[in-house]
């Protein structure tokens, strides 16, 4: 029976999966830009594949531009930083929950808000969450078209 305790060599289960293999060219290159967070080019990317409905009926959405997240921000008098994670987190809430569980954009911005500000989330979350899903969903990135 092999030994559980972690022999010379194992991999360290406890770290982020991304840290285990080499990533393509392009891929590295985004990520020395970015880090684990959307940029302008790569949240438009994301967020314009974005749809309600089902997969044979897709109703893409209008995607929300970062001065529209600003704007509702100051609206609804919440204060957190409006990144493009922050933009990126309101188009997918939109396309997934507006109408629904959100009933409306000022529980939306809330949403995106608590999400952005979560004591317990790590670096990085929305944007490591956005790239589980391509893996999952087998979708491939064009890196250098957002970079």
């Amino acid at each position: 029976m092999r030994d559980l305790a972690k022999d010379e060599g194992d991999i360290d289960m406890k770290a982020r999966l991304d840290s285990r293999s080499a990533f393509p060219e392009d891929m590295e290159n985004y990520l020395q830009f970015n880090g684990w967070h959307f940029n302008k080019k790569m949240c438009q990317w994301a967020s314009s594949r974005m749809y309600k409905g089902k997969a044979d009926n897709k109703q893409y959405i209008t995607p929300y531009t970062k001065e529209t997240i600003e704007s509702l921000v100051k609206k609804y008098n919440l204060q957190f930083e409006v990144d493009y994670d922050a933009v990126y987190i309101a188009n997918m809430a939109k396309a997934d929950f507006l109408g629904s569980a959100i009933p409306d954009e000022a529980h939306l911005i809330l949403y995106v808000k608590d999400v952005m500000t979560d004591p317990d989330a790590y670096d990085g979350m929305p944007f490591t969450r956005f790239y589980a899903d391509c893996i999952g969903s087998g979708t491939s990135i064009p890196w250098s078209d957002v970079l």
